[in-house]
């Protein structure tokens, strides 16, 4: 390339023309822009703010999961339909694909991720690809490779573009040292599962970009999710989920935690809410990059008594799965989520009755409607 070595030699002649004796570092040039994989010590990163644009161009990242979706059609009522696209590996359904902009992306495709940012002018990345605890612990190399490396593909590029990233953790990140009940925000952590690990290791890498470059990082750990218009996904707070199905379909239902083991928990409404309030948290306010957030805990025996209040007829038998248990067994009990209530103001809204009467309304009104077609 000619004309890069040409630069290259005036530089140099223009360097030693000022008579300073330093030795300078060689000068690449490039046909793309930086690399992020080969950051300047010096860089420093801020997300554009909204005085650039009215609104957010948001891409979620493992789109087609349990969230992805939900979340989706909250940021669209607020952003428009057009600023936020679902991404996945995973074709989408007809409604899914019908409701707004869908497109492929693989985490571990550093060059599509990365061309995905930039056409679509992408400001904001809600990065939702994981493998969860159950699954990931039968196959540790793929979440190896998903969950940590999907992630530096994630932080490099929200680096190189000035992106607010989001990055979920979870109850996964503590382990069994950690203080249980309750577990604040910053305590020993130490997990025994790969996902919990590689959910530590986004905290602290979210955490270290930020402090290191600038790049406006933010995080949740979520406790145990539940939602009635997604199957469950693989995860240990699970059978919080299949129960309400269970109970409605069959009036029978089989659980593979203890009764008495408590963990936890909260319904999608509030976890989308809150992921939309620490977005959208003016940045002074947010003394941490990691916080909890927490709505109740329970135990399977007390999901049920509430859940045999409106359906007394429901059977609950108990066969324990012993890698699920030894995960359940390690994570917190209830979370400590003072400082999320005290710097960003959250606070939820779902109970556990409220919780059960909610599940089980939608649960049977999507089987009636199947029945009825």
């Amino acid at each position: 390339m000619p004309l890069f070595r040409n630069l290259t030699k005036i530089a140099k002649r223009a360097l030693l023309s000022n008579g300073c004796s330093c030795q300078f570092p060689a000068v690449t040039f490039r046909l793309m822009s930086w690399s992020p994989r080969q950051l300047n010590v010096d860089a420093s990163f801020h997300s554009a703010s909204f005085a650039e644009s009215d609104h957010p161009r948001v891409l979620i990242t493992g789109g087609l999961g349990q969230l992805g979706i939900g979340l989706a059609k909250l940021l669209r009522k607020r952003f428009g339909k057009n600023n936020i696209i679902l991404s996945d590996i995973r074709k989408p359904t007809d409604d899914v694909f019908h409701s707004g902009p869908f497109i492929y992306s693989d985490i571990l495709d550093y060059k599509n991720l990365r061309e995905i940012v930039v056409n679509n002018r992408i400001t904001w990345l809600i990065h939702y690809s994981a493998l969860l605890s159950a699954v990931g612990e039968a196959n540790v190399p793929l979440a190896r490779s998903v969950n940590i490396t999907g992630l530096h593909n994630v932080l490099d590029i929200a680096a190189e573009h000035n992106l607010r990233l989001f990055v979920p953790s979870t109850i996964g990140a503590f382990g069994p040292t950690s203080p249980r009940n309750p577990t604040p925000d910053l305590c020993v952590q130490r997990p025994r599962t790969i996902y919990g690990v590689s959910k530590v290791h986004a905290e602290l890498m979210g955490e270290y970009y930020h402090h290191k470059f600038g790049m406006d990082f933010r995080c949740l750990r979520y406790p145990g999710i539940i939602s009635a218009d997604t199957q469950p996904g693989g995860g240990t707070t699970d059978y919080a989920v299949q129960i309400f199905h269970d109970a409605v379909k069959t009036e029978k239902f089989e659980c593979y935690l203890r009764p008495d083991t408590k963990l936890p928990m909260m319904y999608i409404d509030d976890c989308l809410r809150a992921t939309l309030e620490i977005l959208e948290a003016p940045a002074e306010q947010l003394k941490m990059r990691t916080y909890n957030i927490s709505a109740m805990s329970f135990t399977p025996e007390e999901l049920v008594t509430e859940v045999q209040k409106h359906l007394s007829d429901l059977k609950v038998t108990y066969k324990i799965d012993k890698v699920r248990q030894e995960i359940a067994d390690s994570w917190p009990m209830e979370f400590d989520d003072h400082n999320a209530r005290h710097d960003w103001g959250w606070k939820h809204e779902y109970d556990l009755p409220e919780l059960v009467f909610t599940m089980l309304n939608f649960c049977t009104t999507a089987r009636q409607m199947m029945q009825a077609n």
